[in-house]
């Protein structure tokens, strides 16, 4: 027959299981929150962890060539907003850690990021060539980079002025693409495909989202309509697929992501939306 255990040593073994049980569970714990730290090619992941790092992006300002006295306001107003872009961008990561799959940085701050430096640096190149010639490549400065170390952020300085030209040499941007005619008297509308048509339903997790980003759209195009009929009479043959479309379709293309990405989340992420962003004038 065999003999029970003592109790000290029943207690005894009772104790090293917990205490292995503890080390396990600890060593799974710590597993787990070191996933994802880095992707699968060793760059830094694009999900957002504890140190979420900060937005690095290439400084427009110091591209920029001499600004007309007229387009001055225009051009330091939207060297302000990159400033807040890059300063909203920082706060979404911090607000969004643990959130997303490993692409979310990329999809749901740093593209839709880029769409508004997008938008922002055309409306600049625009005002420079009213009256110069239309500074050509800023685009290239549109894209932003995740600095996993936390600190530079490459925001436009803010208190350089710009700089005055020393003449105007006209615009150059005389092209010409048949049908995009300067903004004349007759001004029209603007008309955009229709996005709430064409959605899935919808999780109720990201309704709120959707109905903002939604509503977003239609501000979108008032806002544009409102630019037809402040800039009559502006501009060369492409005035308006520079300054107005243009810029129009790259806000709804981060509109349009950003409703995506939203209803992504708990459902099938739709595909193909963004061939609706792109609006017309309407005579």
């Amino acid at each position: 027959m065999s003999r029970a255990l003592p109790k000290y040593n029943k207690r005894r073994v009772a104790f090293i299981g917990g205490a292995a049980a503890v080390a396990l569970s600890g060593t799974v714990i710590a597993g787990f929150a070191l996933a994802g730290e880095t992707s699968r090619n060793g760059g830094t992941n694009a999900r957002t962890l504890a140190g979420p790092g900060t937005v690095s992006c290439p400084d427009v300002r110091s591209k920029l060539p001499a600004v007309p006295a007229t387009a001055r306001a225009e051009v330091d107003r939207n060297l302000a907003l990159l400033d807040t872009q890059i300063q909203e961008a920082n706060k979404r990561l911090v607000d969004t850690v643990g959130q997303g799959g490993p692409n979310f940085v990329q999809n749901a701050i740093l593209g839709p990021l880029k769409d508004k430096r997008v938008a922002t640096v055309n409306r600049m190149a625009t005002a420079i060539g009213r009256t110069a010639a239309r500074p050509q490549g800023l685009e290239a400065l549109a894209p932003c980079t995740l600095n996993a170390g936390g600190n530079a952020t490459a925001a436009t300085p803010k208190a350089t002025p710009t700089k005055q030209a020393g003449g105007n040499t006209g615009n150059t941007g005389s092209g010409g693409n048949a049908g995009n005619s300067g903004n004349t008297n007759a001004v029209g509308t603007v008309s955009c495909p229709d996005v709430r048509s064409k959605l899935p339903a919808v999780p109720a997790t990201a309704r709120a989202e959707v109905d903002r980003n939604l509503a977003l759209l239609d501000t979108q195009i008032q806002e544009a309509d409102k630019r037809l009929v402040d800039t009559v009479g502006q501009g060369g043959p492409n005035f308006v697929q520079n300054a107005i479309l243009g810029p129009l379709k790259d806000k709804r293309v981060a509109a349009i992501d950003r409703i995506a990405i939203s209803i992504g989340r708990t459902a099938a992420k739709p595909q193909g939306l963004n061939s609706l962003a792109a609006c017309t004038l309407t005579k």
